[in-house]
């Protein structure tokens, strides 16, 4: 009977590495964080591609996924073969049958689930450019059934569950709490309050309200030399380069590169920028810089025209505990100055749910300001006046 069931004891085995190879590749590839992933696109050809495989997690996972399935299948196929086999073998097989098939499945759970994903997380960079080249194969095999694959997934989410959403992993109620039992310091509890309502705020705000206006920058259109500068330094901390044809800003070079840089021709070493719509938010916006490594975003109006830019330090600053949102604007200036008790000076590019926040006013209750040469004059709920 050993011998009968020898090919499919084998086969058995190979399916179980199979498995175990798709299990610790998940586990491996989506256990990376971020300093990871940044060494292996720098890393070798093996560690760019899984770089490159992680670019696209959903076309990985689904690939990782039904891959593993496919796998599983065969084998608890060929394990119900061999069962019948040794129930089929005469007096007293069923039971050892059941108990081979028993023994089969908790095989399954801990090799080809268990372990290899235990010993993956501990590996995990190692591990991540050694599998990189079969399951990039598996992927693309996977890519022709991928439409199908999508099809079902959003048809089941849109007739099976209409209703669900994701459930917020902590509530901003959590995390006041959390402030509080943190500490007894009631001025280091306070400015851990601001930075935390400042964090909940980027949700809200848009980067037209955030971004530097077209009218702060400087951007010079290629080709592009340090003599452009004329001895000045842009406040933006970059040198931002426009595409050849028009005024749009399509790259942009820190400031703090330009020492080791040749004097001409500084375009082919412009970074690319992310694009993103004046309506986008900040908290959205950084959240890309950040996937995207990108340290300078342009923002476009309806016309796809550039509107303003907002770098990487003016996306943090709401970090700090130095500087409240409804105050100050993201360049470091007050955008709403209080000249006496019943007068303020307001900047032009502060918008009415600022000063509401300023106020203490409700958004749906703010004011229908009337605008006269450049001056908001309101005598409503906002202002005492």
């Amino acid at each position: 009977m050993l011998l009968e069931l020898a090919p499919w004891l084998i086969a058995m085995l190979a399916l179980i590495a199979c498995s175990a190879f798709f299990s610790a590749s998940e586990a491996a590839l989506f256990y990376l964080r971020w300093p990871d992933r940044k060494r292996l696109a720098e890393g070798t050809a093996s560690q760019q591609l899984a770089a490159r495989l992680l670019n696209d997690p959903d076309r990985l996972l689904s690939g990782v996924l039904f891959c593993n399935l496919v796998v599983n299948m065969l084998y608890f196929a060929i394990t119900s073969i061999a069962g019948l086999q040794i129930e089929r073998a005469g007096e007293g097989s069923r039971s050892l049958s059941i108990g081979f098939s028993t023994f089969s499945v908790l095989v399954v759970i801990v090799m080809a689930e268990m372990v290899p994903k235990s010993l993956a997380v501990l590996r995990a960079y190692w591990l991540a450019g050694l599998v990189a080249r079969p399951l990039a194969l598996a992927v693309r095999l996977v890519d022709p059934v991928m439409p199908a694959l999508r099809t079902a997934n959003v048809l089941s989410q849109r007739l099976v569950w209409p209703g669900f959403s994701k459930e917020p992993y902590m509530e901003v109620s959590d995390l006041e709490r959390a402030i509080e039992l943190s500490t007894t310091d009631a001025d280091l509890i306070e400015q851990e309050r601001l930075v935390l309502r400042n964090i909940v705020l980027l949700s809200e705000i848009r980067v037209d309200e955030w971004m530097r206006p077209r009218t702060r920058f400087l951007a010079f259109r290629p080709p592009v030399s340090v003599d452009d500068l004329d001895g000045r330094r842009p406040a933006s901390g970059y040198l931002l380069v426009t595409e050849p044809d028009s005024e749009e800003v399509a790259g942009a070079i820190p400031l703090r590169d330009l020492a080791r840089l040749p004097r001409f021709d500084l375009q082919k070493f412009a970074e690319p920028v992310l694009i993103v719509p004046w309506c986008a938010t900040v908290a959205d916006v950084l959240e890309k810089m950040v996937a995207q490594r990108r340290r300078v975003t342009v923002v476009v109006n309806e016309f796809g025209e550039t509107i303003g830019i907002l770098t990487s330090r003016t996306c943090w600053i709401p970090f700090s505990p130095m500087v409240h949102i409804s105050q100050r604007s993201p360049h470091g200036t007050r955008s709403i100055l209080q000249v006496s008790d019943t007068l303020w000076h307001v900047t032009g590019m502060t918008s009415l749910r600022r000063l509401g926040r300023y106020f203490n006013t409700e958004s749906a209750a703010q004011p229908q300001c009337d605008r006269r040469g450049g001056v908001i004059q309101s005598p409503c709920n906002a202002c005492p006046n």
